[in-house]
């Protein structure tokens, strides 16, 4: 069986673990700071995810899990590989807004084109 990091707004299933809300004792205030902690950080890099990748930000109860652990394991590659290539700028708030960008397709005739066919 697995556990899955939630919120409130998730129902009251075995499988979710909420933050506890009013953590009485030692043992579950450093156990709900924690969780807290972990899944702010997995919101944070799924936030980074789907800015930089359209296929993360779309629905997915198309795809099986299998798949599913496919695309976000080569989104993690390809992002590393990408701060890899370009260096840390330190910058990686990422809006979205200039993710993917509008292209203009042209209908113009490419001699280039017409020479590769």
């Amino acid at each position: 069986m697995r556990y899955y990091l939630a919120n409130g707004i998730y129902p009251n299933w075995s499988t979710f673990v909420k933050t506890i809300p009013y953590p009485q004792g030692w043992k579950k205030k450093h156990f709900a700071k924690a969780q807290e902690s972990v899944r702010k950080y997995v919101e944070r890099a799924f936030g980074v995810l789907q800015a930089r990748f359209a296929i993360v930000r779309g629905p997915v109860h198309f795809w099986d899990e299998e798949t599913l652990v496919d695309i976000i394991k080569a989104c993690i590659i390809m992002h590393n590989m990408v701060i890899e290539d370009e260096g840390d700028i330190g910058n990686n708030d990422f809006d979205g807004s200039d993710a993917n960008p509008l292209v203009e397709v042209s209908h113009a005739y490419t001699p280039e084109l017409e020479d590769f066919m």
